[in-house]
């Protein structure tokens, strides 16, 4: 049996590096686009959601959260079916009061908005005496940094549209939110706010409140 001369071994040799080497940066590009699909870095920017979130924290946000799909729209697709309005379908859950969201900018501008869903489709919601009434009821909102002195288009009763929330930061006196643009159409939501990372002393998984009536 003839000796491979060694200058083609060691060609062999390069080529089985290059082609791991390729293999390797292909996977761990797989894998960021895969990641970068269901989570984001989000920075926090200024104090809108004191004393719960601070300037220039870093937080992880769940793309994937409310992940959805008009099944009207999927049956519009057959033939002599007809159909009219929305029924959005889930795959893990629909928002819900209290959630930290990230959002596109209602009013112009690049950077995202970070607020706390208040209200839900359906509720009506009004600012008075300082706090948030749902569909006539007062919430307690523990967590706020000092009561509520203004209530902008809210200071009149909103009822929520389908596929809308409204949404307003903790500190509600240093905030531009749902008082000022109104409605946010779930299709401008980024994802929901998940875990706190940095600073490190401050890593949290973002709490859920839970809400009384009043």
């Amino acid at each position: 049996m003839d000796a491979v001369p060694p200058q083609e071994r060691s060609g062999a040799t390069r080529k089985s590096l290059v082609w791991e080497l390729v293999e390797t940066l292909l996977l761990a590009l797989l894998i960021f686009v895969a990641v970068r699909s269901v989570v984001l870095n989000y920075r926090v920017d200024g104090s809108s959601m004191e004393p719960n979130l601070h300037d220039r924290e870093m937080l992880i946000v769940n793309r994937r959260e409310y992940f959805h799909i008009d099944l009207n729209a999927l049956a519009a697709w057959i033939p002599g079916v007809d159909v009219k309005g929305t029924r959005e379908w889930y795959l893990f859950r629909p928002p819900q009061r209290g959630d930290v969201v990230v959002f596109h900018p209602p009013v112009g501008g690049s950077e995202p908005f970070i607020k706390r869903i208040i209200g839900l489709p359906g509720d009506e919601v009004v600012i008075r005496d300082g706090a948030v009434y749902i569909n006539g009821k007062r919430l307690e909102e523990p967590y706020l940094k000092g009561p509520t002195l203004w209530g902008g288009l809210l200071e009149e009763p909103m009822v929520v549209q389908p596929g809308h929330v409204i949404v307003l930061g903790d500190n509600r006196n240093n905030s531009s939110d749902s008082r000022v643009f109104g409605q946010v159409s779930m299709d401008q939501i980024i994802g929901k706010a998940w875990i706190a990372y940095w600073p490190p002393g401050q890593m949290q998984v973002l709490p859920q409140p839970a809400y009384a009536f009043h």
